[in-house]
């Protein structure tokens, strides 16, 4: 899944950015968010989840999320 995120990523950027993170080197952060499968995209916006999904995705998939979610959430 890491070339589909990565590609993802550069696509949202910069009005959405994606971002790894390694749990276990930052459990705290798996925590706060509950992370309990590998992987799980969470999308956060002023540090408060929005929205999440588990499991690989394709790059399409992704940029589809990120892009729906952005247009639902902008006027929060």
């Amino acid at each position: 899944m890491a070339p589909a995120f990565e590609r993802a990523a550069r696509r949202l950027e910069p009005s959405i950015r994606l971002v790894k993170v390694n749990i276990d080197q930052a459990p705290a952060l798996a925590e706060q968010f509950g992370v309990r499968s590998i992987p799980t995209i969470v999308l956060a916006r002023r540090g408060r989840e929005i929205d999440r999904i588990a499991g690989a995705r394709s790059e399409t998939d992704l940029v589809n999320w990120g892009l729906r979610q952005q247009a639902t959430t902008a006027s929060v």
